[in-house]
């Protein structure tokens, strides 16, 4: 493997890695479900991509690289999937996001 692709491959790890830990961040800091679901369901999608690349560009050209990719389109799909289905069951449910007005609690 060469040293070029090896330099990716851990910059691709650590850049992946540096989204998840934005995304947990979110789900501490952000004031509302909505937003919630909104930062983990990106930096989720973002992340899991990036470390997948950097699994593969460590990996090499072969089946753990297919199998990488296939993962990869698998969380492509279910990711958002599930946080639309979170938001929706929320909604349903009476949970309505903050708008910023003045007693504005986020309940129905």
């Amino acid at each position: 493997m060469s040293l070029a692709v090896e330099i990716l491959g851990w910059c691709l790890l650590l850049s992946g890695s540096a989204a998840v830990l934005v995304g947990s961040i979110g789900l501490l800091r952000l004031p509302d479900f909505y937003t919630r679901i909104h930062a983990a369901g990106m930096t989720d999608t973002l992340g899991v991509w990036l470390i997948l690349a950097g699994l593969a560009c460590r990996a090499g050209w072969g089946l753990v690289t297919v199998k990488l990719l296939m993962l990869g389109a698998f969380c492509l799909l279910t990711s958002p999937l599930s946080s639309h289905a979170l938001a929706k069951a929320a909604w349903l449910r009476g949970l309505r996001p903050l708008t910023g007005e003045e007693g504005d609690e986020g309940h129905g």
